[in-house]
């Protein structure tokens, strides 16, 4: 799986009173971003994440004894993780992050909508 993006992580880890999520979510990137991780569905992620839970569009991880809460957004078919937020677990308790991560809006589709172009006049030789 891609991460995108590690530096909401990093920036997670260096708030102040949070330090101590640095090696729970080093250990979550490094394990989901190895070459052999590959999910493909919601029983993928549960089958190795057994306290993930499901928000709407989110899949939410508990990390560091539950300490903290990791807010992401999976999108398998190009097998990408969208860090969204991270969190303490009162600051989730408080649902505010629902809204800000939009994790019950559609999610994002590709434009099917092709755009014209004009046709490119051949010149004639001699022209």
């Amino acid at each position: 799986m891609r991460i995108i993006s590690k530096t909401r992580l990093r920036d997670f880890w260096v708030t102040p009173n949070c330090e101590d999520s640095e090696g729970p979510l080093r250990a979550w990137h490094t394990h989901v971003s190895h070459k052999s991780v590959a999910w493909h569905s919601w029983s993928d992620v549960k089958a190795e994440y057994g306290s993930a839970s499901l928000v709407g569009n989110c899949a939410v991880f508990n990390i560091g004894g539950n300490k903290y809460r990791l807010v992401t957004r999976i999108l398998y078919p190009s097998q990408k993780i969208f860090v969204l937020r991270c969190m303490t677990h009162a600051e989730y308790d408080e649902d505010k992050w629902k809204a800000d991560c939009g994790c019950y809006d559609a999610p994002p589709t590709k434009s099917t909508k092709k755009t014209k172009t004009a046709p490119v006049k051949q010149k004639k030789r001699g022209e």
